[in-house]
């Protein structure tokens, strides 16, 4: 398992590229918690943390895919590190202001959500021209994903940290700071300023124009919904049990968690459709949620948080193979931006529906929501079979190819007319 990793992690600019998204990641990773944080600190209720949090995560969601169609057009240096500085400065003006001017408050939300970079879509579309090999490519999928999970489980931690050291605000202008130094990173490698995107048929809706990756959108639409309320759910259990860093470390356990599950599923190949897996994956991811509404104590809570995680990496690593497969040609950035931006939408419905819910029931109310939101996302999925059918076609020489892997032409569209 280790020398697979470390063999994908020693071809040229892979370490780098993982290790600079990995950072640069970081803000948008944390967002939720320094936020509730931060208002709770200023005075402000679990309504009112919820609504900022759903505020960033619906701006994040409407910027992502729209940051990603401009880095398919433009490449990636030109967007991406803007909007990182931007992005920054929103939370920046978060953390001068407060809670007294409200309006601004939530400007500064609308700005660091909308200007997040979209720095994940866009490590997956450099992953095939570093790494050549397809096997390679699936295989950094799944590290990417456990990558992701080594954020969520520090930057909580990170987070507290620098609250205990600093203040709630100055949380907030360290984790950007180190948001906007990992993007740079980035930027500034050989891939990523000479990626460019393949040509792309002209049509306004992008890649939303793939029945497949709709259906993932509605999906994983639920899936943010539960992580989303699970980060608010943690802070009101912690406060439930003693405060200090118990929320952090519910939230650390369900990355380590999910940590641990994708260096499983990723160290090996597995047979059969990615899109048959994925509605597995997914039933296991809710079937795991169901328990966090029994909140036992601090211990036996952290380590139902960390079953709960051990199937989120393995299905955003899937996922993101059937985004490959799915997407048109020419979208792949905006395409799995568009994930990105169902986890926003819904991680932010999941923080504003989870904040009234836990001032009427407890955690134990947050955490259901959690649950019902595993549940939606296995139903999407299992009623919408024939949309995420096998998109492999048929070439002219009688071989086959992966939907965006190919040179044929979308139905409706004329070849040779690129957007």
């Amino acid at each position: 398992m280790a020398a697979g990793y470390a063999e994908l992690l020693r071809t040229r600019h892979a370490a780098r590229l993982l290790a600079g998204t990995l950072v640069g990641r970081l803000p948008n990773a944390t967002a939720a918690l320094a936020v509730v944080l931060f208002a709770r600190a200023e005075g402000g209720s679990y309504a009112l943390a919820g609504a900022l949090s759903a505020v960033y995560g619906v701006c994040n969601a409407i910027g992502q895919p729209l940051l990603g169609r401009a880095v398919d057009l433009y490449g990636q240096p030109r967007v991406m590190l803007p909007a990182s500085v931007l992005s920054a400065l929103g939370m920046a003006l978060l953390a001068a202001v407060g809670l007294d001017v409200l309006w601004l408050a939530y400007a500064a939300m609308v700005i660091a959500g909308f200007f997040t970079p979209p720095l994940e879509g866009g490590l997956r579309a450099l992953w095939p021209g570093v790494l050549k090999r397809e096997d390679r490519v699936h295989a950094a999928y799944a590290l990417d994903a456990v990558a992701q999970e080594v954020m969520f489980a520090v930057g909580p931690l990170l987070v507290t940290l620098c609250v205990a050291a600093w203040s709630e605000g100055m949380a907030l202008l360290v984790i950007n700071l180190i948001g906007v130094l990992g993007a740079l990173s980035v930027v500034v490698s050989g891939p990523s300023r000479r990626w460019r995107s393949g040509p792309r048929e002209a049509h306004w809706l992008g890649a939303l124009r793939s029945a497949g990756l709709l259906v993932l959108i509605g999906a994983f639409f639920f899936v943010g919904l539960a992580m989303g309320s699970i980060a608010v759910a943690a802070v009101a259990y912690a406060d439930e049990h003693g405060g200090g860093m118990v929320s952090s470390a519910l939230l650390s356990a369900l990355g380590v968690g999910a940590l641990a599950g994708g260096l499983v599923y990723g160290a090996r190949e597995w047979p059969g459709r990615p899109e048959s897996r994925l509605r597995l994956l997914v039933a296991l991811l809710a079937l795991g949620y169901l328990p966090l509404v029994l909140v036992p104590g601090v211990v036996g809570m952290t380590a139902l948080t960390g079953v709960a995680g051990v199937f989120l990496a393995p299905a955003l690593a899937c996922a993101f193979v059937v985004v490959d497969r799915h997407a048109p040609k020419g979208t792949v950035t905006e395409a799995f931006s568009w994930l990105v931006t169902t986890f926003g939408v819904g991680s932010a419905l999941g923080a504003s529906v989870v904040g009234p819910a836990v001032e009427g029931g407890g955690a134990v109310a947050g955490f259901a929501v959690a649950g019902a939101g595993g549940i939606a996302a296995l139903l999407v999925l299992l009623s919408t079979k024939r949309f995420l059918g096998d998109p492999v076609r048929p070439t002219p020489d009688g071989s086959t190819a992966e939907n965006d892997r190919n040179g044929t032409v979308e139905p409706g569209f004329r070849a040779g007319h690129q957007a």
